[in-house]
């Protein structure tokens, strides 16, 4: 299933925080975090375990009260706009001696939702076939989705899910992810979602934030990160400006650049050799030309260590 890049860009903010900080006595787990989330997006929050990221998630939903900073959502400061928030922190509070039916029945009572709409979400989430079997016999995948059920419950147009792939087996993770990518493109439910697992998260997200002890280190889309992680082609001569001059001539110039001495060239069907020959026959000295890429948990790493 492709990722749901191609969503509409709006101006309309899901959420917004602006310096949201916790602290517990001298212990600052949250430290002026300031993130942004479109609605349409699939946000996710990627840090280490400890990083800070279930206690922002905390932090904006008033769960825990934050020592500074505020929560934006919807546009508005107004409480009233977290009832179009549904979450899922931590591990799923659901009834283990209830069906999945009896669950989100349970679950009703608080969050709404009428016999019709239980029906929807238990197909939503694939449970639909699991009749009286109680949820204490579940797979960890199946709980994860109920859980995600429960959150869906009163129809939320934001839902954050802390680590909803946390522990689970391939097959489970692909059920997770899949349920995600058709609420968010059918359903245009927006996300955020934490994990330290960037590869997996890279196969949904549109859009990340890394956190690193309680700090947000950067936000990227998900084109530029890809962008980062691109295999290239690097290049270091004695005269930079004419070889870009030159390149420009057999590739295509968005897709070069120059960083500090080098070129950079994104990865084409032009091979290192012929691009060596262009230069060299053009009286361009090449000091250096080599391949050079990074996975997305490279990138994970060199950033928040």
């Amino acid at each position: 299933m492709e990722k749901t890049f191609d969503m509409t860009k709006k101006s309309n903010l899901a959420l917004q925080t602006k310096k949201l900080s916790k602290y517990y006595g001298s212990k600052k787990c949250l430290d002026n975090v300031s993130i942004t989330v479109e609605e349409g997006d699939i946000y996710g929050l990627i840090g280490k375990n400890g990083a800070g990221k279930t206690t922002f998630m905390k932090a904006s939903l008033g769960m825990v009260k934050p020592t500074s900073g505020e929560a934006i959502f919807f546009g508005s400061k107004n409480i009233k706009e977290q009832e179009k928030v549904g979450t899922l922190i931590e591990y799923p509070s659901i009834a283990g001696n209830k069906s999945a039916r009896g669950n989100l029945e349970l679950f009703s009572t608080v969050y709404g939702g009428t016999p019709e709409e239980i029906d929807e979400i238990l197909k939503i989430i694939g449970l639909e076939g699991t009749g009286e079997k109680k949820a204490k016999f579940f797979s960890l995948g199946m709980k994860q989705r109920l859980g995600i059920g429960i959150a869906l419950l009163g129809n939320p147009k934001l839902l954050i899910l802390d680590e909803p792939i946390n522990g689970l087996d391939p097959s489970g993770i692909r059920e997770v992810r899949d349920l995600i990518l058709y609420l968010n493109k059918e359903k245009h439910v927006t996300f955020i979602i934490s994990s330290h697992l960037l590869d997996e998260l890279g196969k949904v997200a549109t859009k990340f934030g890394f956190i690193d002890n309680g700090h947000l280190i950067e936000e990227v889309t998900a084109e530029e990160l890809q962008d980062n992680c691109v295999k290239k082609i690097v290049i270091e001569t004695d005269n930079n400006e004419k070889a870009v001059s030159m390149l420009k001539e057999i590739i295509n110039e968005k897709n070069i650049s120059v960083s500090d001495s080098n070129i950079c060239v994104r990865e084409t069907d032009i091979k290192s050799g012929k691009i060596n020959s262009l230069l060299v026959k053009n009286g361009i000295e090449v000091d250096s030309i080599y391949y050079k890429s990074q996975s997305l948990e490279d990138y994970f790493i060199k950033r928040v260590g």
